[in-house]
């Protein structure tokens, strides 16, 4: 079974608006993409569209066409979170004892509706958009749409992998701590999370009221840009609404973490991509470093301060009627607001307002923010296991952002070797938006991204990547253990030039020890992949003195590979100087 690729919001307007082809073979094209992933994860959805519902909607918008209406979404399928309301369509925040059926359409789909897009259903979410994860709901644990074994990221968890799986060209999640950012960064997408206030949240079932905002996944920032025109602007039934203000904001000096500073929580490869991707754009302006202690002291108050009691008053009702019916975890997250006085709040707002003077002060230094979005990610096993903890890692470089009142898109960095995306964010100061997708467009030329991997649709577990440096390469004595477990040939690589080759003395078959040394040089070896629990069975046949630690190769990444204890340099020979264990053998021959 296979799913298309990514779909275009940008270019199935175009084609329905010039009569290329037609709203109604756009949704037939729609229901057979997602009719063909409800065989992978059918938990991305909470509530669709009737097959008949669904085609009289496109019958209704080439009508609108063909009668010269000028629609910039015309026979666009879109997604929508199901904490945002859509008449016809229940609303449930993943939580079946709270679902209402709304009398009208949120401000957002309101517009959207009126462009010509279709809405296709409504997606699963982290209970009450309380989560980064995605495992927070009743409704099933939808997970990364390149690798099923990891999370998609929440809470707008079924809104990524919607766009991510080719089911829709967009679809609308939330944010308030980083639920738009972070599943856009693990599923290799554009999150556009707008200014506070840019956009409608007339319609929106309140995480945090004050800083809520509606936001969009999309697949490049054509079709952000594309969303954002036809939404964006005051809504006078929204006290939160306010006017439109654009600000442009140069690109010439770029803010990011001190060294120190920064954390990944022990995922090597995270850091290797956000390095890179500063690289690239090092290009585009000067890397400024920052201090990051005022963010992160602000994003302690979303969670460890008074506004959790803004969480409990969106849920006070169900708390008090039906406490059981809210997801253990969310509960235990909301609950301590009840503690929370009046005097933790004016403590808490006079805190906040020291800390966005910072901020504040800190947009003269620089123009705008590249921070990973986030520093790591985790199996869906990991995260059930450890729920608070885990999922607070995920928010360490979004939490802040809503408070203080800026504006973020994230976009794609990079892709592990476990193909789940790494992203970066961009962040600016309020109503930089539209500057954000442009500083978008100029990394993501410079950087040049490799394609999304391809959709797991099997249920694959991670893979591992492992160096061999003797005899396991190919036509060597041991390589046996390799094929035997279906190891993947990946290429013939060097190590970086920080280490030394020694062949092992009196070892039957003649096997040779990699040392780290950064006197050293670059030595020969080859990758192979291997399933995790191919990979688990060979390493427990590896012998002493070797063992199997971390190699970095040429290119800065790091797989596994044949690391040796001390003793296996004993009556060794060092022969670093050959490149590789081939020629040592050839040497012999």
């Amino acid at each position: 079974m296979t799913v298309s690729n990514r779909l275009s919001a940008s270019r199935i307007a175009a084609a329905v608006g010039s009569g290329t082809t037609t709203a109604v073979a756009v949704a037939q094209d729609t229901l057979s993409r997602i009719e063909a992933y409800d065989a992978v994860q059918p938990q991305i959805w909470i509530s669709r569209a009737s097959r008949d519902d669904l085609l009289a909607a496109a019958r209704a918008v080439d009508a609108r066409v063909a009668a010269g209406e000028n629609l910039p979404l015309a026979g666009v399928p879109f997604a929508v979170k199901d904490n945002i309301d859509v008449a016809g369509f229940e609303t449930t925040a993943a939580c079946p004892a709270f679902a209402y059926q709304p009398e009208a359409d949120a401000g957002v789909v309101e517009h959207l509706l009126a462009a010509g897009a279709i809405c296709v259903g409504k997606t699963n979410l982290d209970q009450f958009a309380t989560g980064l994860n995605g495992s927070r709901s009743p409704y099933g644990i939808p997970r990364n749409a390149s690798n099923l074994a990891y999370v998609s990221g929440g809470s707008s968890s079924g809104s990524s992998i919607v766009v991510a799986a080719g089911l829709a060209p967009f679809a609308l999640g939330t944010d308030t701590a980083g639920s738009g950012r972070v599943p856009a960064a693990f599923n290799h997408l554009i999150g556009f999370k707008p200014t506070k206030g840019r956009w409608s949240t007339r319609g929106l079932v309140p995480a945090c009221r004050t800083i809520d905002c509606i936001t969009v996944f999309t697949g490049d920032t054509a079709d952000a840009r594309l969303v954002d025109t036809v939404v964006a602007g005051f809504d006078r039934a929204d006290p939160y609404s306010k006017a439109l203000n654009d600000r442009p904001c140069a690109v010439t000096r770029i803010g990011v973490p001190r060294r120190t500073q920064r954390v990944f929580f022990g995922d090597a490869e995270s850091e290797y991509l956000y390095d890179k991707a500063l690289d690239s754009l090092s290009t585009l302006g000067e890397i400024v470093e920052i201090d990051l202690a005022p963010l992160l002291e602000a994003a302690q108050l979303l969670y460890g301060g008074p506004w959790v009691a803004e969480r409990t008053a969106a849920l006070e009702s169900i708390l008090a009627t039906d406490p059981r019916a809210v997801d253990p975890t969310v509960r235990a997250v909301v609950e301590p607001g009840k503690g929370m006085s009046a005097v933790d709040l004016f403590s808490g707002i006079y805190r906040l307002a020291d800390l966005k003077r910072l901020a504040d002060l800190m947009w003269e230094d620089v123009d705008f923010l590249a921070f990973p979005t986030t520093g790591t990610t985790y199996r869906v096993a990991e995260i059930l296991e450890a729920p608070v903890a885990l999922n607070s890692n995920l928010g360490f470089y979004t939490n802040f952002v809503n408070l203080l009142d800026m504006a973020a898109l994230a976009v794609p960095a990079g892709v592990r070797a476990n193909a789940t995306g790494f992203g970066i964010t961009l962040i600016g100061p309020a109503d930089t938006d539209r500057a954000l997708l442009d500083a978008a467009d100029a990394y993501l030329a410079t950087a040049d991204m490799p394609a999304p991997p391809p959709l797991d649709l099997e249920g694959k577990m991670q893979t591992v990547k492992l160096a061999v440096v003797g005899a396991h390469l190919k036509d060597m004595p041991l390589h046996w253990q390799l094929t035997s477990r279906d190891a993947e040939f990946i290429g013939t690589f060097e190590t970086a030039p920080s280490y030394r080759l020694y062949a092992i003395a009196d070892s039957v078959p003649p096997k040779p020890a990699l040392v780290h040394d950064e006197g050293g040089a670059a030595i020969k070896v080859e990758v192979y992949e291997l399933g995790v629990a191919e990979f688990g069975s060979f390493t427990v046949e590896v012998p002493a003195p070797l063992a199997i630690g971390n190699v970095t190769l040429a290119d800065g990444t790091t797989v596994k590979g044949f690391v040796s204890e001390p003793r296996a340099l004993n009556g060794a020979e060092d022969i670093t100087h050959l490149g590789g264990w081939r020629a040592y053998i050839a040497g012999k021959a």
